[in-house]
């Protein structure tokens, strides 16, 4: 199928389509020249994207694979693979790099800090994975092309003084989720009514927020507050945060769905 007919069949416009036509490329890239080709990192709602793409353009699963430097990564690349390379080696060839900033502990730097100091150097997002920040220093995925860069030149964090080093991703540091369990019934299974319990806040307070485009299901845009949600669903809404619908079932006597929502700190 040619690209610009698969573009519209997706009825890609924006930066969406011009994305999803980089991703072609790579793809394409593959094919002709035989060698690996990736992307950029992609946000969960690209990610999505991109695999309706590549199930529209009939690619083979074992042409491509998903990475983001571990297992549980948010942001992740496109390898596309060479008919001669091994699903199992691909990993091998990935151009994820590990970039270490330690900081004094009495220091306390954010994901905000880290992300708004990289992108005041000019590297844009596309080109920085996950963020994983402990008490004593932060990991940062970023592309082998701004690597080198960094290292020579990424010395401070606002006005917080770093010490920039490549690691290895097998020494990855991951820091452990911090979540909270809440418990508490909802008349319905309405996406506003969800939202007002996982983050908090008046039922109108989230319909609000919802119809004003500031609200994602599954990292993807949501504006209708009456939208039926499911056990599973992961919502969440900018400047306020991120939670999952856990369980929902169970009626109490006055008719209220019982729901269990695990909300990340």
């Amino acid at each position: 199928m040619d690209k610009g007919v698969l573009l519209d069949r997706l009825g890609a416009t924006g930066e969406d389509r011009m994305l999803l036509a980089k991703v072609w490329d790579r793809m394409q890239q593959a094919r002709s020249r035989n060698i690996p080709a990736a992307t950029d990192f992609l946000s969960p709602q690209q990610q999505i994207l991109t695999r309706e793409l590549l199930h529209l353009a009939g690619a083979a699963e074992t042409e491509y694979v998903f990475l983001g430097g571990y297992p549980e990564a948010e942001r992740r690349l496109v390898l596309f693979l060479p008919d001669w390379m091994e699903m199992e080696t691909a990993e091998s060839e990935s151009p994820i790099r590990c970039l270490r900033a330690s900081f004094r502990a009495e220091q306390s730097l954010s994901h905000r800090d880290f992300l708004g100091s990289l992108m005041g150097m000019g590297i844009v997002r596309e080109k920085i994975g996950d963020i994983l920040v402990g008490p004593e220093s932060a990991d940062i995925l970023v592309l082998e092309t701004v690597e080198p860069f960094l290292l020579q030149s990424w010395d401070s964090a606002g006005r917080v003084k770093l010490n920039v080093t490549s690691v290895p991703l097998e020494y990855l540091h991951i820091p452990q989720v911090q979540w909270e369990e809440i418990r508490d019934t909802v008349s319905s299974l309405r996406l506003d009514a969800v939202v007002s319990t996982g983050l908090r806040m008046s039922r109108g307070k989230a319909a609000e927020l919802i119809s004003g485009g500031r609200v994602q299901v599954n990292w993807q845009e949501c504006t209708k507050p009456d939208r039926a949600v499911a056990e599973g669903d992961t919502i969440s809404a900018r400047g306020y945060g991120k939670f999952q619908l856990l369980e929902a079932g169970g009626i109490t006597k006055k008719g209220r769905i019982c729901i269990v929502v695990k909300r990340f700190i």
